[in-house]
Parts: C-alpha cells; sequence; structure tokens
C-alpha cells in the first residue's frame, strides 16, 4: 500500500509518522507543501507539529498551501486521509471535516500518555480494533479542544462518526478523564464517506513498545487490510 506524507515548514512528526508506516510495510513518500501534484498513492498523511508555528491559528496557514487543492480533490475521489494532531487542525481549516479545534480547557499545552475508547471500528482506519477497546496513546497540544455545533454533533452520534472517545483507565467517559475540554470527550472524527480521519492523540507513537506501546499498531494494520 503507497503512502504520502505531506510535510510543511514547522513540521515535527513527519518523520515519525513515515517511520511507523514504513515499519509496517507502507511505501511511503514525503510531500512538499509546495507541490502541486500528489504521487500515486493509497493514503495521504497530514502530520502533527507546529505547521507555520500555529501563526493566526493552528493549521489556518497551511490550510490554504498548494497541496492541499490536490489533497482536496483526491479525498473527494475517495482517497484515504489521515490527519493527526496539527493533521486534525488543517483538515478542519480545509473543510474536509466540519468543527473546530480551540484552546484546551486550562489553557496550557498538553503532553502526555491518556486513555481513549474505540467507538467506531467499523471503518478502514479502526477494523482492526475491538468497540470499546480500550488504547492508551500520547498526545501533544496546545488546541486539542474540539468544538462544533449541535446539528453536527447529532450527525457525529447517529451516523457514527465518532471515532475516539477520552476516557479513564476503566472505560468511563467523563470530565475527569477529558484532557482538554473536547466537546463529549471526542478526540476523533471521520468525515460522513468514512474515508477521512482527524485524530489529535498520536497513533504514530505507539508502535514499538521499546519506546511507548502497541496500541497505535491496529490503526495501520486495518488501513493496511
Amino acid at each position: 500500500m503507497k503512502s504520502s506524507v505531506i510535510v510543511f515548514p514547522g513540521s515535527n512528526c513527519d518523520r515519525d509518522i513515515a517511520v511507523a508506516l514504513e515499519k509496517m510495510q507502507f511505501k511511503n513518500q514525503m510531500v512538499w507543501h509546495k507541490d502541486t501534484s500528489l504521487p500515486k498513492t493509497d493514503l495521504i498523511v497530514i502530520p502533527g507539529g507546529f505547521s507555520y508555528g500555529d501563526y493566526l491559528r493552528s493549521g489556518a496557514i497551511a490550510g490554504k498551501s498548494l497541496i492541499i487543492d490536490e489533497v482536496i480533490k483526491a479525498a473527494d475521489e475517495g482517497c484515504l486521509v489521515l490527519g493527526i494532531c496539527n493533521g486534525f487542525q488543517i483538515l478542519t481549516e480545509t473543510g474536509l471535516l466540519k468543527g473546530t479545534l480551540l484552546r484546551n480547557k486550562n489553557l496550557k499545552f498538553i503532553n502526555k500518555d491518556v486513555h481513549i475508547k474505540v467507538i467506531n471500528n467499523q471503518t478502514n482506519f479502526s477494523k482492526k480494533y475491538k468497540k470499546d477497546q480500550i488504547l492508551k496513546i500520547n498526545i501533544a497540544h496546545n488546541e486539542g479542544n474540539f468544538f462544533t455545533d449541535k446539528t453536527h454533533l447529532e450527525e457525529l452520534t447517529k451516523e457514527g462518526l465518532i471515532a475516539f472517545k477520552y476516557c479513564d483507565e476503566k472505560g468511563n467517559v467523563s470530565e475527569e478523564s477529558n484532557p482538554n475540554g473536547s466537546l463529549e470527550n471526542i478526540a476523533g472524527i471521520y468525515n460522513s464517506k468514512r474515508n477521512i480521519l482527524g485524530m489529535m492523540p498520536h497513533p504514530e507513537r505507539m508502535v514499538d513498545e521499546l519506546t511507548s506501546n502497541k496500541d497505535g499498531v491496529n490503526l495501520f494494520s486495518s488501513l493496511l487490510n
């Protein structure tokens, strides 16, 4: 399976995701944000980091990059798109995903491992997980507080478009287990076609027991299968 990682000035997780993809046997290419064409690819990844130093707001400038037109075109044609952390923020800026990511509720940068629950395991991104499986995944963000309007929230719930929710180690979804104030503890969402996933946690950091754990592996193995 072929993957393409989009690189912006300020990206700092592009190499992490590239290593994870290659470890999982993806044939990966790095694509510079000023490029005007994408290589033939099955998966586009918009990585985490601080594109353009988060000026204006997170993802705002990156969302206007030249390559984004090609990403939107590919997504509309059904290509799989994964946006992680800043990548999730960029996806909302481009309109590929609805909603927005606000400042964390404590107005501080958060970098720690948290627990998330798999809400929908019937997608190309999640089918190797069990429904309600609890994962331990790292987060590192300043604007991870997902917010959207009532109509979209109802759509996310009814259509099964919530990918993950923050929870505690026992799977309880509560205010106490919500690290950033995200609406309904939402940690990741799909678009209506389920070919786009935006998530704040970093699955690419959880693919090796030596450095963390392997709770991110099944996201990538789901995509391969």
